[in-house]
């Protein structure tokens, strides 16, 4: 799908990148002599600038088309994963943000460390670094890169500009820069995605049209349990887990709340990120089935659902706002990109740097950092030739590792916070006996045409239903290693849980709790409008 753009639509474009170089460069300005100036803005930051790059580091160019295409093949279904997300950061914001600002820590490995041992700390660095390297910074380099041949650029050259340009504001600015380029950036894809929906609606006849034009089990969320992608069993046990691990564990995401100047400010950022999540059913899925009922129509052409997306752009939009809605998918890539750059090089540089040198200066630590960010640029560019080698359906496969690796974490993580007795020795069985069943269940789905028996019907599980089961496996190993073992258990109750409720913890609690029953409500809504 070509998406031919006029002298408007670059001007816009250009203009786009202007603007973000422009923040960049400001932010960059200040001198950075701590590294938690680097790696945590200074650990000063307010609640909007925390739930803007929440949400900005959340949607990537991969996730936009996704969401498009899944709507145009089977309608909302997908937006359950982005509804639930509201749930996980009000978990997010009440659970677990009191404890990690409380415990000071710098990255989700050391608070693993605080909690059990500095052995479960090095199991999630190394898992927590290859995964980045592995699915987040290739998807969102292939993505870019699909991107700019889409509008007339080769592969090679559309990658590169994506990386080398992310990386420099990256490396110079640190957390600060990521964040507020990722404020701006907010904006630009949520004006860009409007627009879409707007014209495409207004192409198609409005909205009782887009009704009439699918079926109206398009625009219901609730699927059966026997449904390929989303049975409502998954959904509600399977998605939660997957939930808690990345919204709630992951440093790429939790890096953002570390840098808050208080609990209060983390929590209200960790809610205005809930409140912008309700708005991707309507941005990004909606047009997707918008796109759907053009095709079905004869208004536009679309050769895979994937191409949901870039088929409304192409088609509907005017000279000028299309430009607009292409820098807007740059902005979800070059959000995304930066923030992993950034989470990535702050675990090389406090799980492998420090850990190794720990006499190590502040100025130490931040050139090493600065030259961790450089090196993941230089593999996300070796990463270029790669990408065109990799099947498509292989490369799918590389990213669900994610789905794999994450109940383990979720698990340690969740039951650590609630049960004193949960010690180190458990905590290890429990993460690499689900890393083993997670990794078997990949080779499981890789090689399915050539197995038979229990491994087939262990292949075919749906996702969510595997992720569920394998939770509920993690749990009762880490609670049958722990108090079967003789490993002594952490004083937590002086580690993590000591002070949690002192007046600071209760600032504005109040407007906390009625901004949380106002995003609960947002989403009882939703559910009972698409139900």
């Amino acid at each position: 799908m070509n998406i031919q753009l006029s002298f408007l639509d670059n001007s816009v474009i250009f203009g786009y990148f202007l603007l973000v170089f422009v923040v960049a460069y400001v932010v960059t300005r200040a001198e950075k002599k701590k590294s938690e100036d680097y790696f945590l803005a200074g650990r000063n930051l307010g609640w909007f600038a925390i739930g803007a790059s929440l949400f900005a580091s959340n949607i990537g160019s991969e996730h936009l088309i996704g969401l498009a295409g899944e709507g145009a093949a089977s309608g909302v279904g997908v937006a359950q994963f982005e509804i639930l997300a509201g749930v996980m950061l009000i978990l997010l914001g009440w659970l677990f943000v009191p404890f990690y600002l409380k415990s000071g820590v710098t990255t989700m490995p050391e608070f693993l460390e605080k909690r059990y041992s500095k052995s479960a700390r090095n199991y999630l660095s190394i898992v927590s670094v290859l995964a980045y390297v592995i699915t987040k910074i290739s998807a969102t380099i292939f993505a870019g890169a699909v991107v700019f041949e889409a509008i007339g650029y080769e592969f090679w050259v559309g990658a590169s500009v994506l990386v080398i340009s992310t990386g420099i504001y990256t490396l110079f600015g640190g957390l600060k820069a990521v964040i507020y380029t990722d404020t701006v950036q907010v904006f630009v894809m949520i004006f860009g995605a409007i627009m879409v929906t707007y014209f495409g609606l207004n192409e198609l006849g409005g909205i009782s049209e887009l009704k009439a034009s699918v079926d109206p089990e398009f625009f219901s969320m609730w699927k059966e349990m026997s449904h390929e992608k989303f049975p409502w069993t998954g959904v509600v046990f399977g998605a939660p887990i997957l939930g808690v691990w990345y919204w709630c564990t992951d440093q790429f995401i939790v890096q953002r709340v570390l840098s808050a100047k208080n609990i209060s400010q983390a929590r209200k950022g960790t809610l205005f990120a809930g409140y912008l999540k309700m708005l991707p059913l309507f941005l990004f899925v909606i047009p997707g089935i918008i796109a759907a009922a053009l095709s079905a129509k004869g208004f536009l052409v679309l050769e895979k659902t994937d191409h949901a997306l870039p088929a409304l752009v192409a088609t509907v939009l005017p000279s000028g706002i299309k430009g607009l809605v292409v820098a807007g998918l740059f902005a979800a890539l070059m959000s995304s990109l930066s923030s992993v750059f950034n989470s990535c090089s702050t675990l090389l540089t406090f799980d492998f740097y420090q850990v190794y040198k720990p006499k190590a200066s502040e100025k130490e630590l931040l050139r090493f950092g600065q030259i961790s960010t450089v090196v993941l640029v230089i593999l996300g560019i070796a990463w270029i030739p790669l990408m065109r080698l990799v099947s498509g359906g292989l490369f799918t496969y590389i990213q669900s590792v994610q789905a794999y690796i994450s109940p383990p974490i979720a698990c340690v993580f969740i039951m650590g916070l609630f049960f004193s007795r949960l010690n180190s020795f458990g905590a290890l069985c429990s993460l690499y006996s689900g890393l083993f069943l997670g990794v078997l269940r990949l080779f499981l789905e890789i090689f399915k045409s050539d197995i038979s028996g229990i491994w087939l019907e262990i292949a075919e599980i749906n996702f969510l239903h595997f992720a569920f089961i394998l939770f509920v496996i993690c749990t009762i190993i880490l609670f049958a290693a722990s108090y079967l073992s003789k490993v002594s258990t952490k004083n937590i109750n002086e580690i993590i849980f000591k002070d949690i409720k002192t007046p600071a913890f209760m600032v504005d609690i109040k407007l906390d709790r009625l901004l949380t029953i106002g995003l609960i409500l947002c989403m009882l809504i939703l559910w009972g409008v698409f139900a």
